[in-house]
């Protein structure tokens, strides 16, 4: 890319790659929706409940939805341009993230609040913003809150305002010094980690306003019917992304077979190690794989499971791999067919995608830990969300910290014990 006859600066050019995602899907909003419902669409998108599980599909249309999710990431990706920030694999992770739980549940009012909590934190401790700038982008995973307390039976406007930033601004303290206090629980077995601490977070906070008589109803909002076009919508984009880092750099499939290799521990950076066309690579291809997974087995393509496929493409910069991933995924399907749900249930579908927070213990113990890591993980998922009425959007990161902290001790006591059992040391 050039711009009056000279190179932009690598920094540069990679910002402006990545909001070529959102502005993909900010085009192909006004394709899939009629211009003039759009804008009346974001604001049905602002002014409903968005707890789990609310398809931003359904309730302002696909176009809506996408320009949300567009426009939001866009603002991501521009406030960590702007605080001099360097690219990285987190700078990609934290802008898909953003993107994808923005087709369901984060939108363009109430992410504020919990952001601006982050500022403070960083204000008070004297430090730049730019530290905890990505565990602010994640710890929009609470914003349903934000909305709910908007809600709040009939008290003035003024009142309700002031609590929703109060409430937002509490979570925006409180998550740094607990997201990394929690890291130390798991130890980077899961990669969601802010979700395990968001979930902790919002157990606090929706056990105080049950105690001041505040009730979430269950919500299941989920678009079906629409898988064709969007399957080819995102191919394109998964395609176009592996065709250009082989394009662009013809020792990238070495660097993507070194990322394989990778068990994928949290706090990983394969665009730091491997260049980012390999890392491009792995997220169209993992995109893809996760993508063609669900529809194999019969899942929806929506708000939610798009989401989803963007968490997994996102953390193909920072720790998942086709290696890693799909053990969990298959761990996930194997207990489909043992216990009392469906795979293609909403609450399923998107166990079997986020699963793959524990790519981790596939890296790093094996195949059969992952199945495993899977096959538990989908219990824990669908029904640890009850205690918080799905105020974390990131329900399978709380609960794949609780996996992993149950599950990794045991493989490792069992590790060590076959290890002193080779030389001939027994307990």
């Amino acid at each position: 890319m050039c711009m009056r006859g000279k190179q932009l600066p690598p920094r540069e050019r990679h910002f402006l790659l990545l909001t070529l995602i959102p502005v993909y899907f900010i085009a192909a909003a006004f394709v899939l929706q009629p211009a003039g419902e759009i804008f009346p669409g974001l604001l049905t998108i602002i002014r409903e409940p968005d707890f789990l599980i609310t398809d931003y599909f359904v309730i302002g249309g696909v176009g809506a939805a996408f320009v949300n999710a567009g426009v939001l990431t866009l603002i991501s990706i521009g406030i960590v341009y702007f605080l001099g920030m360097e690219f990285d694999g987190h700078t990609i992770t934290s802008a898909c993230l953003m993107f994808g739980f923005s087709l369901f549940g984060k939108n363009l009012l109430n992410i504020w609040a919990i952001l601006l909590g982050v500022f403070l934190y960083a204000r008070y401790h004297k430090t730049s913003v730019s530290r905890y700038i990505y565990i602010g982008f994640y710890g929009t995973s609470l914003s349903p809150i934000i909305t709910q307390v908007m809600q709040m039976g009939n008290l003035p406007v003024g009142l309700r305002t002031g609590l929703c930033i109060f409430t937002g601004v509490v979570i925006g303290f409180v998550l740094p010094p607990l997201s990394t206090h929690v890291h130390y629980a798991h130890k980077g077995y899961s990669l969601y980690n802010v979700g395990f601490a968001g979930g902790i977070i919002a157990t606090v906070i929706v056990s105080l306003l049950r105690s001041f008589g505040m009730e979430t109803e269950s919500r299941l909002i989920w678009s079906t019917g629409h898988n064709q076009e969007y399957f080819i919508l995102l191919s394109v984009l998964f395609i176009g992304m592996i065709l250009f880092g082989m394009v662009t750099d013809k020792t990238s499939l070495k660097g993507y077979g070194n990322i394989w290799k990778s068990p994928g521990l949290g706090g990983t950076d394969y665009y730091k190690s491997e260049g980012g066309e390999a890392t491009l690579i792995n997220m169209g291809i993992n995109g893809m794989a996760v993508m063609t997974f669900l529809m194999l087995v019969g899942g929806d393509l929506n708000g939610p499971t798009i989401g989803s496929i963007f968490t997994v493409v996102g953390f193909s910069a920072t720790g998942k791999h086709f290696r890693n991933i799909m053990p969990v995924m298959v761990g996930v399907w194997l207990a489909s067919k043992l216990k009392l749900w469906s795979i293609t249930d909403p609450s399923s579908s998107l166990a079997l995608l986020l699963s793959t927070t524990l790519a981790p213990i596939a890296g790093e113990f094996g195949v059969l830990a992952g199945v495993l890591a899977g096959f538990l993980h989908s219990s824990v998922a669908l029904n640890v969300g009850i205690v918080y009425g799905g105020m974390n959007l990131y329900n399978n990161g709380f609960a794949g910290g609780l996996v992993a902290i149950f599950l990794v001790p045991v493989i490792q006591s069992i590790m060590d014990r076959r290890a002193r059992a080779k030389g001939g040391i027994s307990l």
